[in-house]
């Protein structure tokens, strides 16, 4: 037989590959040639064909990939799911190249903190509704550890998952219409938006159908698996519960356009770009506005720059902010608008009416909503923990005597909504008779915690039990009347921000004693003074190397010297301590140390 014509041999090389990736096979992505290795002929075809061209660019520069890199190409995690089923139901521990691909299917292996499971959900906006939460619950409690953490993504996730449980807990919030798919690693994480989207009487904009729209776009395009690292992408409709769009790599923020633009006056997302606040750095003004119905189309493009750009070689390297800051943000929308086929609007800041100042409590406590009647409730939860029983009896206040919504927030709360002004009282007190609270103290109610060591391995300290103890200790010494938001966070990748903290802990390790073979002793480098939306700015490092133990004193010396030394009763902790030096604070706070306080 002659041999096969060149069209011939490009469809069957195509076939094999296709078939090859449907088998699972290591080396094969779906819908690709063999995946990007050296020497594979042809160019790569297909959704994975971008991120392996961006592969093989750097490999032609001379650049080692990561492993994460290496392991993606080798098998790409969407493949391999019926092996990573079998390899759960063994009750098997991950090696590390799987424990990676496990997350694209929402399942982080925590060992040594936890040999188990943590499953993080999507939760497109943060809104679930009551029968989703119930079902979650029953999950926490027959297959995991019988709590859930309310994230600061406006998500859940459940902890302490038998490894034979893991593929339970994913196909069961399946069945009840919650995916995990892309939950962790180098995809779009939970995609958030405005808490009070839609019963907001300031809001501009409700964020909740392009949330889901982008929710939707991301979960049937294959190309968005295969980014160079993680991604947060934040819709904020201008309402009074902020929504930290900010700290994203994206942040649409809904904006009104004054008659005298060069644009039709009305509603428009401004586009902001490069959050990451682990790396000092917010999300800034491109100058760019886009009308809503654009959003994800703008997103995606922006994401598919991303793909072909992201570093590769480099971890630390690997998010849009880094490609910002070494093409410049002109080069970056330039490329933006070859991938959308069209140019963006772009209009001065002066054509931008000022956006109404949030509310720091509106997250917690009854508030009226637009719906005339109406009121949303904000629950609070012990640095965002709930036990499975707290979660039902949450879900049938929602059933009951709500609209059926929970509203997750980017607080580690949640709001109930929809509550008529006659069942306010009933809702009051079926929270209270849960376990919890609708009312909070100004320390608890901006109290933020990851984790921490108890469930995740790069923490160094125990931040939720830390922050437990640092409300309990101040609470009864001082009685603060402004909010004060603290954020403790476990380690440099700042899950809980502790940049834009009021008072922000980053977890160390501390030595006591003079020897450097002493023993470490978990504790805190302090930072003070950051803020976020119009007051943004990273906070500013105070103390460092602060034992656990003594933390809760420095945090209350801060708070003190705050109450004693502002301008005024409404000058907030984040403008005095913007306005007073460091080395002036702390002389300040020394004035309430032990030694310093009269007998």
């Amino acid at each position: 037989m002659g041999d096969f014509l060149p069209e011939q041999k490009r469809w069957l090389e195509g076939f094999a590959s296709g078939a090859a990736a449907m088998r699972g096979l290591p080396g094969f992505s779906r819908g690709g040639a063999e995946a990007g290795a050296p020497g594979a002929p042809g160019e790569p075809t297909g959704p994975d064909a971008p991120a392996l061209q961006a592969q093989e660019r750097f490999e032609a520069e001379g650049k080692k990939l990561v492993d994460q890199e290496k392991w993606k190409r080798a098998e790409h995690p969407m493949d391999a799911y019926e092996r990573m089923r079998e390899q759960a139901l063994a009750g098997n521990a991950p090696k590390p190249e799987d424990n990676f691909r496990w997350r694209y299917h929402g399942l982080f292996y925590v060992a040594p903190a936890q040999t188990s499971y943590m499953c993080r959900l999507r939760i497109p906006n943060g809104i679930i509704r009551h029968w989703q939460f119930a079902a979650v619950a029953d999950m926490a409690e027959k297959l995991a550890g019988g709590y859930s953490h309310v994230t600061t993504r406006a998500n859940l996730q459940l902890r302490e998952i038998p490894p034979k449980n893991g593929p339970a807990v994913v196909e069961g919030l399946a069945e009840v219409v919650i995916i995990t798919k892309g939950a962790g690693a180098d995809n779009i994480r939970n995609v958030t938006g405005s808490a009070a989207a839609g019963i907001d009487p300031s809001e501009l904009h409700d964020t909740r159908a392009d949330a889901k729209a982008w929710h939707h776009h991301i979960l049937n395009t294959r190309a968005l698996y295969h980014l160079p690292r993680k991604f947060n992408v934040a819709f904020d409709g201008a309402g009074i519960v902020h929504t930290l769009e900010d700290t994203n790599d994206i942040g649409l923020q809904a904006v009104e356009v004054g008659e005298e633009a060069p644009v039709e006056a009305g509603i428009y997302y401004r586009l902001a770009l490069g959050g990451i606040t682990g790396h000092k750095d917010f999300a800034r003004d491109t100058g760019v506005v886009l009308k809503t119905s654009d959003a994800v189309k703008v997103a995606d493009a922006i994401c598919q720059v991303f793909v072909d750009s992201g570093n590769r070689t480099d971890r630390t390297k690997a998010r849009l902010k880094y490609v910002l800051d070494d093409w410049s943000f002109e080069k970056f929308l330039d490329a933006v608008e070859q991938k959308l086929g069209w140019k963006l609007t772009r209009i001065d800041a002066a054509h931008v009416k000022p956006r109404r100042a949030y509310d720091r409590l509106a997250h917690i406590g009854v508030h009226a909503q637009k719906q005339p009647g109406l009121n949303w409730i904000g629950v609070v939860l012990p640095v965002g923990k709930m036990t499975a029983d707290q979660m039902r009896d949450l879900a049938a206040i929602a059933r009951d005597l709500g609209d059926g919504d929970i509203r997750l927030t980017v607080w580690q709360n949640l709001l109930i909504s929809g509550i008529a002004d006659d069942k306010t009282d009933e809702a009051k007190r079926r929270i209270e008779s849960s376990g919890l609270d609708w009312q909070s103290s100004m320390v608890r109610a901006g109290l933020v915690a990851c984790t921490g060591n108890r469930g995740c391995k790069f923490a160094l300290s125990d931040t939720k039990g830390h922050a437990v103890e640092i409300a309990d200790y101040i609470e009864p010494r001082l009685t603060l009347d402004q909010p004060v938001n603290i954020h403790l966070t476990g380690c440099p990748n700042s899950c809980a921000q502790h940049y834009v903290g009021d008072i922000g802990l980053l977890a160390a390790k501390v030595a006591i004693g003079d020897d450097d073979n002493d023993d470490q002793v978990e504790g805190y480098h302090i930072h003070v003074g950051g803020g976020f939306g119009g007051d943004a700015k990273i906070a500013r490092l105070i103390y460092e190397n602060v034992t656990a133990q003594e933390t809760p004193q420095h945090v209350e010396r801060l708070l003190a010297a705050y109450m004693k030394h502002r301008a005024s009763p409404d000058e907030t902790f984040y403008v005095f301590a913007n306005r007073v030096q460091i080395d002036e604070l702390k002389r300040m706070a020394d004035e309430f140390a032990p030694e310093c306080v009269p007998a």
